[in-house]
């Protein structure tokens, strides 16, 4: 009779009640600065995805009786130093900036998230031989860390992503770790332990999902310092490799041609620019969206 006095739902929710994914999207969708966050980077995601199948000019074809040319109706942001479209080698590098991020961040979570979550879990001298390990990446600066790796593994844009994938691998693990430590003190937690039920199917089961928010949060932050350590380790010459188009190789050839031909540094500059913002307004809305505690 009890059962029957309550509400129709699912999985005990009362008829009607938001689900916390529809809150989240509700959260999201009234946050402006998230939305035009979200644009940008729907954009660059589209420039990436759609480089291939526009009447863009190769990429990659030299044009020496176009070299420099400044921006006009045939090249919207002029030509590089071998006369090459900018246009077409930005929307070619929106690639590699994008997969760069994406891979680094699939490396950083399939490393850093089963280690956070051991070392959350287990505690004892297991946590303490991964937390001194992590805070002794930690210490080292990002980028230092990521140039140390990608000149370890030898120039290219494969190695660049796994540089820059294993570079945030102590980050992730100190965030999951710090939730497992939060999560595996709750009730429902204690609950399961009570009943029998394995370590192995709560931490899976029970307190992993509940350290997914911050996860994707972090996520999608870290896209935009990968985008940017991508750029830098292009532009030091140790990501992507000449002729393949690539915003910071396209900056570290413009450096040369600042008096000469400054429109060279403008399209590339601006694309990271913008691409880093997107994803730190996306970001930031995600957290706000996905913080139980705001309405």
């Amino acid at each position: 009779m009890a059962d029957a006095a309550l509400p129709a739902g699912a999985a005990g929710r009362p008829a009607g009640a938001e689900t916390p994914l529809r809150r989240a999207w509700r959260k999201l969708r009234r946050n402006r600065a998230a939305l035009i966050g979200g644009t940008i980077v729907l954009v660059f995601v589209l420039m990436a995805l759609l480089a291939p199948l526009l009447p863009l000019a190769d990429p990659l074809k030299s044009n020496f009786l176009a070299i420099r040319k400044p921006p006009s109706a045939l090249h919207w942001f002029g030509t590089d130093e071998l006369g090459r479209d900018q246009v077409s080698r930005l929307f070619f590098g929106a690639q590699a900036s994008l997969l760069a991020g994406i891979v680094s961040v699939l490396i950083a979570l399939g490393v850093g998230v089963p280690v956070g979550l051991v070392a959350g879990w287990y505690g004892g001298w297991v946590d303490a031989v991964i937390s001194r390990i992590t805070e002794a990446l930690l210490a080292c600066p990002f980028l230092i860390l990521a140039i140390a790796f990608a000149a370890v593994l030898g120039p290219s844009l494969t190695n660049a992503m796994i540089a820059i994938g294993l570079s945030a691998v102590p980050i992730f693990i100190r965030l999951v770790r710090g939730q497992v430590i939060s999560v595996k003190t709750e009730d429902f937690v204690e609950g399961a332990r009570a009943v029998g039920v394995r370590d192995s199917v709560i931490l899976f089961r029970h307190v992993a999902p509940n350290t997914l928010p911050p996860i994707v949060v972090q996520s999608t932050l870290f896209m935009a310092q990968a985008i940017i350590l991508e750029a830098a380790l292009s532009f030091l010459g140790l990501g992507q490799q000449p002729p393949s188009p690539s915003w910071g190789q396209m900056l570290n050839v413009a450096k040369n041609f600042m008096e000469q031909a400054p429109w060279m540094s403008v399209a590339p500059g601006a694309a990271i620019f913008l691409a880093v913002l997107g994803f730190n307004l996306l970001g930031d809305g995600l957290r706000d969206a996905l913080d139980p505690k705001e309405s």
